[in-house]
């Protein structure tokens, strides 16, 4: 488990460095939920996960 802890650690970082990011995943997170509300329960929450994700990886790459 030390390996999810340390890129919790790393994510977290990153966002305290860089607002934007903060701010990018939290757009990218709601619009994943937006989308995903067709599917009940779970759906809102993995479209979340996965829209912060992408704004993470979109980031990462730049």
């Amino acid at each position: 488990m030390a390996g999810i802890d340390d890129k919790i650690k790393e994510v977290t970082g990153d966002v305290k460095r860089d607002p934007e990011l903060g701010k990018s995943m939290a757009k990218w997170a709601a619009l994943g939920a937006v989308v995903a509300i067709p599917v009940p329960f779970v759906g809102p929450i993995f479209g979340a996960l996965g829209g912060a994700a992408y704004a993470y990886m979109k980031n990462k790459k730049a």
